[in-house]
């Protein structure tokens, strides 16, 4: 009973839209990862992911939900290429680009698996407009090169996370915190991508912008077949958007589950512990007690 009344309190799910595929499209397989503790001559290490498994099947989101410290952006950051795993396998689509693609920057990995960084300002650059970020990412991962083909590629981004043409001429700093991250989910579209990494997304914005996020990447999963991997420490948020959720404790993987079952029989203790805590901050997430919305 006391599970069923923190499950009530939380924002509900939409109704379900499209049926997830069974074919899993990426995969981690006893992922480790160790960060170097003390000095440089000390042979310490801190273990920040301890032999993790997960998978993402295509077309599904995927909610990843841990406190701070639990490993969770360190997780994100290994699948989307930006640190190397000290052991462990990343497959797309079963083959393990960690044998097959090497090489970290690996542009043809990157343009199927593309990340969305919590903070939006600090990840475009100040000095260049809207219409600059999005060209760029046109010519480097579509091979546009025709000023007027980029113009209208990079309108084209803009409207399909609700921004206006107008704004292709506007720098960060003149944007809200919601049109930054609007903007940031619209240069990852650029390279027209299969797995969408968001990372905290909705963290650094205020309660009204963050309900309109959740339901951009909703819509872009129902539109263009995303696979999501969505970040978080906010289990009413998970619940609110994701098909799957899956709990990393101190870098364990401690529950998987569909995540309306895993919220009303969570298992483990830190999964009820997540709980309590969407419950109490459900005011401060939402602004109010119902679902969030656009």
């Amino acid at each position: 009973p006391a599970t069923q009344a923190l499950v009530s309190g939380l924002p509900p799910r939409p109704g379900r839209r499209t049926k997830t595929s069974a074919e899993p499209i990426l995969e981690v397989e006893g992922l480790r990862m160790d960060f170097p503790a003390g000095g440089l001559l000390s042979r310490r290490t801190i273990r920040a992911l301890d032999g993790v498994d997960l998978t993402l099947h295509r077309g599904e989101i995927l909610a990843l939900v841990g406190r701070t410290g639990s490993g969770k952006s360190t997780l994100a950051r290994v699948i989307a290429r930006l640190e190397t795993s000290t052991a462990g396998r990343l497959l797309l689509e079963g083959r393990n680009v960690l044998v097959e693609e090497p090489r970290r920057a690996s542009r043809s990995y990157r343009r199927r698996v593309q990340m969305v960084f919590q903070d939006p300002f600090a990840s475009l650059n100040p000095a260049h407009t809207v219409g600059h970020a999005l060209g760029r990412a046109l010519a480097v991962h579509r091979g546009t090169v025709d000023r007027a083909d980029i113009a209208a590629e990079a309108a084209e981004l803009l409207d399909a996370v609700g921004l206006e043409p107008e704004l292709l001429g506007a720098r960060p700093h003149e944007l809200s915190g919601g049109q930054r991250q609007r903007v940031a989910i619209a240069r990852a579209l650029a390279c027209e991508p299969e797995v969408l990494v968001a990372d905290e997304p909705t963290s650094m914005l205020d309660a009204p912008l963050r309900a309109g996020i959740l339901d951009l990447l909703l819509r872009l999963r129902e539109e263009r077949g995303l696979s999501i991997l969505y970040i978080t420490h906010d289990l009413a948020s998970a619940r609110y958007l994701a098909d799957t959720t899956a709990v990393l404790q101190a870098g364990r993987l401690v529950e998987t589950g569909p995540t309306a079952e895993l919220m009303e029989h969570p298992a483990h203790p830190g999964t009820r512990l997540l709980l309590s805590s969407a419950l109490e901050n459900r005011r401060e997430v939402w602004g109010y007690d119902g679902a969030p919305g656009v």
